[in-house]
């Protein structure tokens, strides 16, 4: 067995939005997970959370309206049912697809928390939209409470979070552990549960991390061969929607840079894709950060297609 390790973090189109895609979502995901798995490697996944975490948050704070006794559910806590639900659906598609394969390893998914800084200047500026539509008044009851609220549309208000930067991953050790019994590991889902250190104490904080930031802070804590980015597109491009779009194949990680200094990369979507590939590979030799789309993972893993930065 190769002690290559990937770290694969999975976007939106490998986990589908309602729980009937997901279900289907995942069972094609888990083809490209065994994909990787018989070229002899280690596997440890990450995924986004954002259409199944809102869902929660939604569900969590209606269900507390209708029943004043319940106390409203922290983001932290939706944090952590995001990774639990989709933990569940993913390592059992996985768990299933080995086994076809006749591939006997152990799948376990880990509830993962990040600890974040309380002093980060994300929580000046939140930028995250969460939740449902809210009313005029429903929006002034949230900032009354001390949230954030921003106007989406003429009357429709949702709530929005802060993305503090992670800052390091509480259950890496455990991670390790199970990647190194040759186990596949899904965590940091979502980004990780964001927490705050009070002394010995960890308290979930209202944010949400970025999961592609998080992604890469695992595989650097991991010390991984290999990120790899799974996304909706290829390969990355550069003047995107333009009559000048070029697609990006193997570049340097100073040739990344630069292009990103030249603002190419769109914040929210792929600015922290780079940001976490040129993180990852400065921390460490013989490393590299592969951004591709989940139909070409297996291809961009062997350097067929996809952005690889080196």
């Amino acid at each position: 067995m190769s002690e290559k390790t990937v770290v694969v973090a999975l976007g939106h189109k490998a986990l589908g939005t309602t729980l009937p895609e997901q279900k289907l979502a995942t069972k094609e995901t888990a083809k490209v997970i065994a994909d990787l798995v018989e070229e002899g490697t280690r596997v440890v996944i990450s995924h986004s959370n954002g259409p199944q975490v809102g869902m929660i948050h939604t569900a969590m704070n209606e269900f507390g309206k209708a029943h004043p006794d319940f106390t409203f559910a922290p983001m932290s806590v939706c944090s952590a049912m995001s990774q639990g639900y989709i933990g569940y659906d993913l390592q059992n598609a996985i768990r299933a697809e080995l086994i076809s394969r006749g591939i006997y390893k152990p799948v376990a998914t880990v509830l993962t928390q990040v600890v974040i800084d309380p002093y980060d200047d994300a929580f000046g500026e939140p930028e995250k939209i969460i939740g449902r539509v809210l009313t005029a008044d429903e929006a002034e009851a949230e900032e009354d409470k001390g949230n954030f609220v921003t106007e989406t549309a003429p009357g429709e208000y949702r709530r929005i979070l802060a993305a503090p930067k992670p800052q390091r991953i509480v259950e890496i050790e455990t991670v390790r552990a199970l990647a190194n019994a040759e186990q596949i590991v899904i965590a940091a889902g979502g980004g990780g549960i964001p927490v705050m250190e009070q002394g010995i104490d960890l308290h979930g904080a209202s944010a949400i991390i970025e999961k592609d930031l998080a992604s890469g802070l695992l595989a650097e804590e991991l010390n991984a061969d290999t990120l790899l980015i799974l996304t909706s597109v290829e390969k990355v491009s550069l003047n995107k929607d333009t009559d000048k779009e070029t697609y990006l194949g193997t570049i340097s990680a100073e040739e990344a840079q630069t292009y990103m200094n030249e603002g190419q990369f769109a914040a929210g979507s792929m600015l922290p894709k780079i940001q976490a590939g040129l993180s990852f590979i400065s921390k460490g030799e013989n490393r590299r950060a592969i951004i591709t789309d989940i139909a070409h993972a297996k291809d961009g893993y062997i350097e067929k297609t996809g952005t690889i930065i080196k």
